[in-house]
């Protein structure tokens, strides 16, 4: 059973001008990551645009991820979506294409208590075989409902194949708490990249990471020299990192994200509506400030 660990790339999805998927860019992108030495792919999640796409574009794009990635790094889809009979449909799917696993994204929107959040991941987990792990993802500031540590714990015991948490907002207190879940044997990655490497020292298993899209390089290069025991080299490689992170973060627009990649020379797409690519002016600007990075 592959679980989430080390660097986690949070994938875009590249859109054509005229909005379609482009499923070409989607497999340059997958090399480009692999080859750069990130550990597990995570297509169709927020930073893949994922409530923008339907559900026959999200099999597509999984399917293509992982007959590119044919192995040579863990794929996990996310397939969580507005409803539940896409959430099964797209986790049913994710194992027959080959995935090792998926993230399913809290319900969203409307107001979930504790009862009926135990009961909508039941329904997931049930669906899919048993050894076929699954990790709850947890983003309160975009889905409004939050899993407190108890709830998961229940959702746990009664969800054998839920291994992990993908937490996606920056409250280290919260973060140490979903450790203790299962007797300490739960797997937690931290979606705050720019304290990838506080979380690893604090037990986390990795970072799922938007940024390390378009520069995988350099968290690579944390996790590495983390692994390596080289904490002072790893603490330094965060410090860049962090600079990247502020620098892609700084307009809170996925569009920088696609645009460094084409900077790059790998096709990024454009993004879908309602989100809107970065205007022209606003292009060269970030061109000039991601330079010195290239």
């Amino acid at each position: 059973m592959k679980k989430l660990f080390g660097v986690i790339t949070a994938m875009t999805t590249p859109f054509s001008k005229e909005g379609n998927v482009d499923i070409s860019a989607i497999e340059q992108q997958t090399d480009f990551l692999i080859e750069k030495g990130v550990n597990c792919l995570y297509p169709t999640g927020t930073t893949g645009e994922m409530f923008l796409l339907n559900t026959e574009e999200r099999k597509n794009i999984a399917e293509a991820v992982i007959n590119k990635a044919n192995g040579r790094a863990t794929v996990y889809i996310h397939t969580g979506a507005m409803t539940i009979d896409e959430t099964i449909a797209l986790s049913i799917h994710a194992k027959e294409a080959g995935a090792d696993g998926i993230g399913v994204v809290t319900p969203s929107y409307f107001t979930v208590d504790d009862r009926a959040m135990i009961a909508y991941y039941k329904e997931v987990c049930e669906a899919v075989p048993s050894d076929f792990p699954v990790y709850v993802y947890v983003i309160p500031q975009l889905a409004h409902n939050d899993i407190s540590p108890e709830c998961m714990e229940e959702i746990c015991r009664v969800c054998p194949n839920v291994v992990g948490v993908k937490y996606s907002y920056p409250d280290f207190r919260r973060l140490m708490a979903y450790m203790r879940c299962k007797n300490g044997k739960f797997s937690v990655v931290f979606g705050a990249d720019d304290m990838f490497l506080p979380a690893l020292t604090a037990g986390a298993d990795g970072t799922v990471s938007g940024c390390s899209g378009p520069f995988p390089e350099v968290f690579v290069e944390i996790y590495k020299k983390y692994i390596d025991g080289d904490i002072a080299g790893a603490m330094e490689s965060q410090i860049k990192a962090n600079e990247l992170v502020f620098l892609m973060k700084s307009g809170a627009d996925m569009s920088i994200f696609k645009n460094i990649l084409s900077f790059r020379g790998v096709c990024g797409g454009h993004m879908r509506s309602p989100l809107k690519d970065l205007a022209k002016e606003d292009v060269e600007i970030l061109h000039d400030r991601v330079k010195p990075w290239l």
